[in-house]
């Protein structure tokens, strides 16, 4: 009588399979994503004495460059809240979330014009601007505590604010 060797390879089952894949990946992201904080250095500016230039008489003193007066730089005008339209949806599950942050903005001097439901995918908490408003939107993003600010696409509005909401603010 004849003893059957059963030797073979066991593969594991997929569930084991698409973990070691899914860990793998993770580390993948994990090294890509990773940063160190960007090195900020202080840039200083130096004065360079000007060289004297060579000329026919050498026992002439070399003068110095007239003084220019230091031209005042206009300040862009402070932005004016209550100017600016601003709409509010909500892309969230929170009921009612689009008309408490709206109210909030009102209260800090911005004109909602109207909140709703948003249909859609928004990654994050965002304010949506046209180019002429870019710095209202950063000013509403700081009053809301918004960390998103970028600019507006179809079918938003060019003529206000967008401010679409995933979550409840900080």
């Amino acid at each position: 009588m004849r003893v059957r060797d059963q030797r073979g390879v066991v593969f594991p089952s997929p569930v084991v399979m698409l973990s070691i894949i899914a860990v793998a990946m993770a580390g993948i992201a994990y090294v890509a994503t990773r940063g160190g904080e960007p090195a900020e250095r202080e840039v200083t500016t130096v004065a360079v004495a000007e060289k004297p230039a060579a000329s026919a008489e050498p026992t002439k003193k070399p003068t110095l460059a007239p003084h220019k007066p230091k031209q005042i730089k206009h300040k862009k005008p402070a932005v004016q809240r209550g100017q600016v339209y601003v709409e509010v949806y909500n892309n969230s599950g929170i009921t009612g979330l689009a008309g408490r942050v709206a109210s909030r903005a009102s209260g800090a001097g911005w004109q909602v014009v109207g909140s709703d439901n948003w249909y859609g995918s928004v990654p994050a908490t965002t304010v949506y601007y046209p180019q002429r408003l870019e710095a209202a939107a950063k000013v509403l993003a700081l009053d809301l505590g918004v960390h998103r600010v970028v600019p507006a696409v179809d079918p938003m509005r060019l003529d206000r604010l967008t401010l679409i909401l995933t979550g409840e603010l900080g």
